[in-house]
């Protein structure tokens, strides 16, 4: 009986040698997760600022082109009134250039 009590108690003490080995190991790595965590966390941080900026940039040029669109857009349709408004001369002046030409040709 004393010899089984010997051989298991050797038995407890290799496992618990094995055991805190093998935590050793398991910590060792588990630092290493956690510093690997601790830099994608910061990766992750630097990529969201990152899209962040580019998501201001992106409204400030939207905003400058709609801008820019609605002052070209105003200016052609301020063009666009005037032509109007001087069409009704300019083919007064073309129908009064014909007819005087008409008469011309009648006279002849």
């Amino acid at each position: 009986m004393s010899i089984i009590g010997i051989v298991l108690g050797v038995i407890a003490i290799g496992l618990f040698f094995w055991l805190k080995n093998d935590q050793k190991i398991i910590n060792a790595n588990f630092s290493e997760i956690v510093e690997e965590m601790h830099n994608t966390h910061q990766g992750m941080k630097a990529i969201m600022n990152d899209f962040n900026n580019y998501q201001v940039e992106t409204d400030r040029k939207i905003t400058q082109l709609e801008k820019n669109l609605e002052y070209q857009n105003n200016k052609f349709n301020k063009r666009i009134d005037k032509n109007e408004k001087e069409l009704p001369l300019i083919i007064q002046k073309i129908v009064g250039h014909i007819e005087f030409a008409q008469t011309k040709i009648n006279r002849k």
